[in-house]
């Protein structure tokens, strides 16, 4: 019984970032959704540029650490900021910005549940069966191709993308990179879009976010997103040819 009061007390104290990160994020759903929008954005456009304008490197630090907060709490807005990038620091440094912040959430998400279920949970999806150990099986087989590839083409949510890897024990600094550049074509084109708000605002328009199926967009992405997953299709069809 003393044992395993300790042991517990411990097991919740690792969760602890992780509660807070869910309570945010239910709190931000709830009270935020109207604040983070794109609406927001047009609403205020002046009062931002006036404040760029007049203080460039503390905005471009509040931007950033907004921007790590919206994706690390999961709060609604994050497509928002990207624009909101864009718009006010153009596509550079404001892509670079938006990468930065992203990659950064997402990591804290990722150290979060890796420090609150760790390998108990692991254990638990290695028992299971279906479509979630599959997924968790290829990604431990060829963690940077895939994990790459499904950052290119975001099948599932992004979040969800962030909570999978820290279950199975992907390594962090393959967790990192493979975020960074896989979310970067993405992440250049929403900048790019953002870039060009001032215009969108002029004609009192909204802007085009499913310019990222277009075809001269979506193409070389799919494309990418291929060529990153042949090395995957390779190792398996050796492992059929190879002899019993």
């Amino acid at each position: 019984m003393s044992n395993s009061a300790p042991l517990h007390s411990s097991r919740w104290r690792q969760r602890l970032p992780l509660v807070f990160i869910v309570c945010i994020a239910v709190i931000g759903a709830i009270l935020l959704r109207d604040y983070l929008g794109f609406d927001a954005l047009r609403d205020n456009r002046d009062a931002l540029v006036g404040f760029r304008d007049a203080h460039y490197t503390l905005t471009a630090a509040m931007f950033v650490v907004a921007y790590i907060a919206i994706v690390a709490f999961s709060l609604p807005g994050a497509t928002a900021a990207t624009l909101t990038g864009g718009f006010l620091f153009g596509l550079f440094p404001g892509a670079l910005f938006n990468l930065v912040a992203a990659t950064t959430g997402a990591v804290l998400i990722f150290l979060a549940v890796r420090a609150g279920f760790g390998r108990a949970m692991a254990a638990r999806i290695d028992a299971s069966d279906g479509r979630m150990k599959r997924l968790t099986s290829a990604i431990r087989e060829n963690e940077a191709p895939v994990l790459f590839s499904l950052r290119l083409m975001p099948v599932l949510p992004f979040f969800v993308m962030n909570v999978i890897p820290a279950l199975i024990g992907v390594r962090l600094s393959v967790f990192a990179a493979t975020t960074f550049f896989g979310i970067l074509p993405g992440g250049f084109v929403y900048t790019w879009v953002g870039a060009g708000l001032g215009e969108v605002f002029a004609r009192d328009e909204t802007p085009n976010m499913a310019i990222i199926f277009e075809p001269h967009i979506l193409g070389p992405l799919l494309a990418l997103a291929a060529l990153s997953a042949l090395p995957v299709v390779i190792k398996a069809l050796r492992k059929k040819e190879a002899p019993l």
